[in-house]
């Protein structure tokens, strides 16, 4: 197994390392496309803004990467979202694999939603997750409830927590700060 955590200068690189290397799994930080290719499994991180984040991606053609990858793919928070259609962020064009839309957050509650949230889910991310799990969560803007949710949250909303199709997973959440259930998808992950 090779697992490469893209580097793109837009990402909470160390806390998913640690969390892969407590589950056994060791991981390559990488840039190049022909490695991130050859990679048994792809972890696209991000914390940040959606724009610059884009910008980085498009500097170095990940952008044309990454929908092309056959691997297990699992992007975690603007990860997540930059494989969206669009962001209402900086007004950004998405990767497009997921067949949604970010949009900012407009409720009366605090913005960025932060701390922890139960979150339900199904599909092969969840398995051995019992519903109403609590996760991690940073975020202003969330993704849209699609045909690709496999997992919501509420915050004064329903939003999708996780998004799923074909090869390529999403969490708002942050799977590497969420404890015993954060640990148990990334091993999830790890499986496919």
């Amino acid at each position: 197994m090779k697992v490469v955590i893209i580097d793109y200068g837009a990402g909470n690189i160390q806390s998913i390392r640690f969390a892969l290397e407590r589950l056994g799994a060791t991981a390559v930080l990488s840039h190049d496309a022909d490695e991130i290719r050859q990679a048994s499994h792809v972890i696209f991180p991000g914390v940040g803004e959606a724009s610059s984040a884009m910008k980085k991606l498009q500097d170095t053609a990940l952008d044309t990467v990454i929908p092309t990858l056959k691997q297990p793919v699992l992007g975690i928070c603007l990860g997540m979202q930059l494989m969206c259609h669009a962001s209402e962020e900086g007004n950004t064009k998405g990767l497009g694999i997921f067949d949604t839309e970010v949009v900012r957050f407009t409720t009366d509650l605090n913005v960025p939603h932060m701390g922890w949230n139960t979150v339900n889910g199904t599909g092969k991310l969840f398995l051995d997750i019992t519903q109403n799990s609590h996760f991690y969560l940073v975020h202003s803007y969330y993704a849209k409830c699609c045909n690709d949710t496999n997992a919501t949250c509420t915050y004064d909303l329903p939003f999708s927590a996780a998004l799923a199709r074909d090869n390529f997973y999403g969490t708002q959440f942050h799977p590497e700060k969420s404890g015993a259930m954060g640990a148990q998808l990334l091993q999830n992950f790890l499986n496919l």
